[in-house]
């Protein structure tokens, strides 16, 4: 049986990613004169990948490394105008509304009555922000927000809740930190893929009796009873 349901919360219940590649945009047309924007963002990228043992995940990490960026690409004289406009797209950012992915609620009707778990990592404020601006908190039983989705962190998570690994099932669009680090403790992992994933959540899917991929949330409770009934 499983005894408690995971599931992500950015790009797999509501939309994020977007958002980044809206701004990531408008950042590059800021510094138009000192790159083309495929090296703008691959810049911004390699900064990013650099600060997250700073700043961790989330928009505020997101908003230092374009400050950073705008420094170095313009080796140190980019206008305070300019600064000041890529702060006002962060604060846009976390300001944005929280838009449901399609089959969301249905999904999440679908499987009351268990134990679902919002597991999901990055800046406190912010996914607190956005799990109540969803609407959804009170579907769930327990809100996770993690640091880093590492096996330890979930199985900390897990054993504060009394639940067995091998009686999770994680459901996510990253198969970086919401399936592989479940399978490794033993449990259940579903990836559900979403059109746009930042490159450092990808990771090569393992061959494992426990991994499944949906195409769409939608499809989620159907599995979880065929997981159950042995099918």
């Amino acid at each position: 049986m499983i005894d408690a349901i995971g599931l992500d919360a950015d790009d797999t219940l509501w939309e994020n990613e977007t958002f980044f590649r809206v701004t990531e945009a408008e950042f590059a047309s800021l510094l138009a004169d000192h790159g083309e924007a495929e090296a703008i963002a691959a810049r911004l990228f390699d900064i990013e990948r650099v600060n997250l043992a700073r700043y961790g995940y989330g928009i505020k990490g997101f908003m230092l490394s374009m400050v950073q960026t705008a420094i170095e690409l313009t080796d140190g004289a980019v206008d305070g105008r300019t600064i000041g406009r890529i702060l006002e797209l962060g604060q846009e950012m976390l300001a944005h509304p929280v838009d449901l992915l399609p089959g969301v609620e249905d999904a999440l009707d679908a499987l009351t009555g268990r134990q679902l778990i919002l597991v999901t990592k990055g800046d406190l404020m912010d996914q607190e922000r956005k799990v109540a601006a969803s609407g959804l908190a009170d579907r769930f039983s327990a809100v996770e927000i993690l640091a880093e989705k590492s096996p330890e962190a979930y199985a900390r998570a897990l054993l504060g809740r009394g639940v067995a690994p091998e009686c999770f099932l994680m459901a996510g669009n990253s198969m970086r930190s919401d399936v592989i680090p479940v399978l490794e403790l033993g449990g259940w992992g579903v990836f559900i893929p979403h059109d746009l994933t930042w490159a450092l959540e990808h990771a090569k899917a393992p061959d494992h009796p426990r991994l499944h991929q949906l195409t769409g949330i939608d499809q989620l409770p159907d599995l979880v009873a065929r997981i159950e009934a042995g099918a």
